[in-house]
């Protein structure tokens, strides 16, 4: 699968573009603040409905203006794909395929499919397991509608039976057959969920190994681990022993809503132990395998995005993942990069077209296009 054409109006920095790419190599150059990583987020839009980097649509309309525009040309399996996204300020979001409007926005999810890599990426390591949940929900929402529905299902019964909770604490009221609903709903998709992220790990764990050892050069080992409450016990038993607590603290406190993965370097802890190489290793390894993972599970390849990656990483690392992403098994990349010399001398070594796209101030000058002989 790539993206042949992409067109913006009022997104960002950005007035009014219109920009064909390559299939292969396609490296977007300039200095900080130029507007580089928006047209990479252009292109998440297009795939998950929303910007990767902002949770509010009206935050990405370029400033005074009424409303953006981002519409897409992909090639899918020998087929064409047209792509619309307005945001018109204060509106519902309109999101098309191909002139026809979506009725639910998480019908498109999983129709074309991106990775995604930025220095934000770091959350991975330093935030909460929220951000860690995200991360795998995402992946697997692209491959699997039964673990989507049961997601916003799971969530939404989360959010009225902890909102039940509240208002038994306020009013110092209680309903337990009223909290059965919801308990029931909460141990059906949560089995689902907690199953599926078990497989999910045994699959995607050698996965990310060898994306790691790809990047390090076998030079230190890293291991990623599944944590869930549900391995103490049946789900439904959890719940009614948590059930005090729940009372006094009013929400939920056991369930598939506080998974995490842990992240281990030699046997420790990655956010202490290792250095900030490693831990950059360690996330791009992460977005390998997602690549890897979807691309197993998808009859088209993945698009490629990689957001300002070489930054802390030595010359060994950055030529390991330069020859990795020049493989054959990927298909179409984008590169972010403030050095157009060292992006050129990097990539005219490997045998993959690739096109450079200098960018100044939301305005990209005339493209350097290269194929190899």
């Amino acid at each position: 699968m790539r993206i042949a054409r992409l067109s913006l109006i009022n997104f960002r920095n950005y007035p009014q573009l219109n920009i064909d790419f390559s299939g292969g190599i396609n490296c977007l150059l300039g200095h900080n603040g130029a507007g580089k990583t928006n047209l990479l987020d252009a292109i998440h839009y297009l795939s998950f409905c929303k910007s990767y980097f902002n949770s509010f649509d009206n935050q990405n309309i370029l400033h005074e203006e009424d409303m953006f525009v981002i519409q897409g040309l992909f090639e899918k399996d020998g087929e064409k794909e047209e792509i619309y996204c307005a945001q018109q300020r204060n509106e519902r979001k309109q999101f098309k395929r191909n002139k026809k409007e979506y009725a639910k926005l998480s019908e498109h999810i999983g129709l074309l499919p991106v990775v995604m890599i930025t220095p934000m990426d770091s959350e991975l390591l330093y935030e909460g397991s929220d951000i860690r949940r995200k991360f795998v929900d995402s992946i697997l929402s692209q491959i699997d509608t039964h673990y989507l529905n049961a997601l916003i299902e799971y969530n939404k019964a989360l959010v009225n039976r902890n909102a039940m909770l509240k208002r038994f604490n306020e009013s110092r009221t209680w309903d337990e057959t009223l909290l059965a609903t919801y308990d029931e709903i909460l141990v059906n998709r949560g089995n689902i969920i907690y199953q599926k992220r078990q497989d999910f790990t045994e699959e995607f764990s050698p996965l990310f190994l060898n994306a790691y050892n790809e990047i390090s050069g076998e030079q230190e080992k890293a291991h990623i681990e599944y944590s869930s409450k549900l391995m103490e016990g049946d789900f439904a038993m959890l719940l009614t022993h948590a059930l005090p607590k729940d009372r006094v603290l009013a929400y939920t406190t056991t369930g598939v809503h506080k998974d995490d993965w842990i992240f281990c370097m030699e046997g420790k802890s990655l956010k202490k132990f290792a250095s900030q190489g490693q831990q950059k290793s360690f996330i791009i390894a992460l977005k390998i395998a997602q690549y890897r993972y979807l691309k197993k599970h998808y009859t088209s390849t993945p698009i490629l995005l990689l957001d300002d990656i070489f930054d802390k990483l030595d010359e060994p690392r950055v030529n390991y993942l330069i020859d990795m992403v020049c493989a054959d098994e990927f298909g179409q990349v984008f590169i972010t990069d403030t050095d157009l010399l060292r992006m050129k001398a990097l990539l005219e070594k490997r045998d993959k077209d690739y096109r450079l796209f200098p960018i100044a101030n939301g305005v990209i000058k005339e493209t350097e296009i290269v194929e190899p002989a």
